[in-house]
């Protein structure tokens, strides 16, 4: 069965007419799984959209036009144009083959600008490396019928037979060698050779540039627009990033109701989530809202956004500011307590909600990034935040990233707090972030102290990452005698990286304890290193990503960031009684999982974690 995208589900049938349901049934059903096939997706700057477009390794690039026009409205046709009768009278539309050559003449012109997606061989040298095509598709017209209103050598001027598909070739009875034949008869020219995979995702990065993914991390998303055709003289990346199938998948499937992902550190959840911001903004008229637990993401996400413009349609909160917003908002006053001020905001909002004085239903959707470091009753106040008549809510989830939780998983099943993701669990496994050697070394430190879970609709599991990522360097753990030394040793570290090349906002260091930031910020002051010292909430609020300054931050406060490079200092002073090693542990595991390229461990005081991280990296 051939990979629909976005998939079939009710969202996408309701937006098709009723010949490109019938043609993308018959597509999925009597195509091979290695058949991609995209439906109503924009490609370009100009947003020129397709009805469909078919990619196969072997056969080429396939664009189809489907028209549900009957032969009592078709009234004129030329090589350009066709005239219809309509309700309105005559209606004039350009010719739909026309249409889908454009489509392919376009997309064939920027594909044969890429080095790596031309011929080298001498007879064919220049040329794209595989063939192209372009069709019609005519729902509700038959063969027959178009054979009798139009004279064969008029016919092959206007509706080349070989160019086209009828109503009678598309029938739930259709054999799939004659209709996959039909489809392949589109094309002018065929040669042997299969695309590989890397080649099949250059093609796709140049199609859809919103599934790209930059070399900074996971922002390709909210880059700029793509022109029609590259510049003359623009320089392309010798291994482009872009979404996975799967991913694609998930992030166009923008459909109503509940649906939680699981994915692993570096899977590309927050990717997803915001390509849906962008989806949804188009889509809805009531605002959409985001929240997560750590206000640096939270800052990272209003960027990106604020970036696409969308930033009055998208509200981006720190779940803890969001309850202050509300109370705020509708004037309530906080109740009398004597537990910390944050959670009397949670208490007070939801005595809110339950009384009326904070109405429900102020969103058109809810997207939770790090929901694994949500309580139960968070998660029952914000789900009745969402429009009944939308039912919108994505919530984001990896178990091996909860660092504020002593216990191992929700400990409470989704369905009691109100999300209903029933049959709408998808898991995410590989990690596109981090090398192989990164993410081997951190996952062969964690999985002792993670107890795995079992899988259900309603339970969250613990997945083992599976490496997608290039090959680096292998991490390095150093020993020092003092703090003092470990921090000198990452000034230097630092400054050679800057020196190399590497940019002052690619680097990141990361601490363990509270007291170290401020020694760590002090000594980059000193030797004039640009750095954003996030040790207040004001300075995490103001982080920006792309600003070229070493960020230095707890390794609390980077779960959801990623950088190039990261030092994490002061390991030795983590908690290794029995009671905190699970939830230390995947505090070190999230601080690793940060680094895309390049990991430096430093430790000066000797505890269970400095002693498992000098035994795995002699392994």
């Amino acid at each position: 069965m051939a990979e629909i995208i976005p998939p079939l589900n009710k969202q996408t049938l309701g937006r098709m007419t009723s010949g490109e349901k019938r043609l993308a049934r018959r597509l999925a059903a009597l195509l091979e799984d290695d058949y991609l096939v995209w439906y109503d997706i924009p490609i370009g700057k100009k947003r020129r959209y397709p009805d469909f477009i078919i990619l196969h390794p072997s056969r080429g690039l396939l664009f189809l036009e489907v028209k549900d026009w009957k032969p009592s409205t078709l009234k004129t046709i030329s090589k350009s144009d066709v005239t219809l009768l309509t309700d309105n009278g005559l209606v004039t539309k350009p010719h739909p083959l026309e249409q889908a050559r454009q489509y392919a003449y376009r997309v064939v012109d920027q594909l044969s600008r890429d080095p790596l997606l031309r011929q080298t061989s001498a007879a064919y040298k220049g040329n794209l490396i595989m063939p192209y095509g372009w069709g019609v598709v005519f729902t509700h017209i038959t063969r027959k019928q178009i054979d009798r209103a139009i004279p064969e050598a008029v016919r092959e001027a206007l509706l080349p037979d070989h160019l086209m598909i009828y109503q009678d070739e598309m029938t739930e009875s259709a054999e799939a060698e004659a209709f996959q034949a039909r489809l392949w008869g589109m094309f002018n020219y065929q040669f042997g050779g299969a695309l590989t995979l890397p080649q099949i995702d250059r093609i796709r990065w140049h199609l859809f540039p919103e599934i790209r993914i930059d070399g900074g991390g996971q922002a390709g998303l909210f880059a700029g627009d793509a022109n029609d055709s590259l510049n003359i003289g623009e320089t392309l990346p010798d291994i482009v990033k872009i979404m996975d199938i799967q991913q694609e998948q998930l992030a166009r499937s923008l459909g109503e109701g509940h649906r939680v992902i699981h994915g692993v550190a570096g899977s590309g959840k927050t990717l997803i989530l915001g390509y849906r911001c962008l989806h949804l903004a188009q889509a809805l008229n009531k605002p959409i809202l985001v929240l997560c637990f750590n206000i640096t993401l939270a800052a990272k996400l209003r960027a990106f956004i604020s970036e696409k413009g969308i930033g009055g349609q998208v509200q981006i909160y720190h779940f803890h500011d969001w309850c202050g917003q509300q109370l705020k908002t509708y004037q309530v006053r906080m109740v009398a307590s004597d537990r910390p001020y944050w959670e009397r905001q949670v208490e007070t909002v939801i005595e809110a909600v339950e009384k009326g004085y904070i109405p429900r239903a102020q969103y058109g959707a809810l997207l939770i990034d790090e929901g694994h470091d949500f309580e139960a009753e968070w998660l029952k106040l914000v789900v009745q935040m969402v429009d009944p008549e939308t039912e919108s809510v994505l919530l984001l989830y990896d178990d091996a990233q909860s660092i504020y939780k002593k216990r191992s998983g929700l400990g409470f099943s989704l369905s009691s707090v109100g999300i209903k993701a029933q049959g709408r669990t998808t898991i995410l496994k590989a990690n596109y972030r981090n090398t192989r050697e990164i993410l081997d070394f951190a996952y062969a430190f964690a999985r002792d102290y993670i107890d795995p879970l079992s899988a259900d609709d309603d339970h969250i599991p613990l997945v083992e990452p599976m490496a997608a990522g290039s090959h680096g360097p292998k991490p390095e753990v150093r020993r020092f005698n003092s703090l003092a030394q470990e921090i000198d040793f990452t000034l230097a570290c630092v400054k050679k990286w800057h020196a190399q090349g590497v940019t002052w906002g690619e680097i990141a260091v990361l601490y363990a304890a509270g007291n170290q930031g401020a020694k760590i910020a002090a000594r980059l002051k000193q030797a004039s290193v640009p750095h954003l010292w996030m040790g207040s909430k004001d300075n995490k609020a103001a982080y920006t990503p792309g600003e070229d300054k070493v960020s230095v931050l707890t390794i609390h406060s980077s779960k959801g960031l990623e950088f190039s490079r990261v030092i994490m200092v002061g390991l030795g002073q983590l908690q290794d009684t029995e009671g905190e090693l699970s939830q230390e542990a995947r505090l070190l595991y999230v601080g690793m999982t940060r680094a895309m390229e390049c990991l430096l461990l430093t430790v000066s005081a000797e505890n269970e974690f400095s002693r498992r991280l000098l035994d795995v990296l002699a392994k």
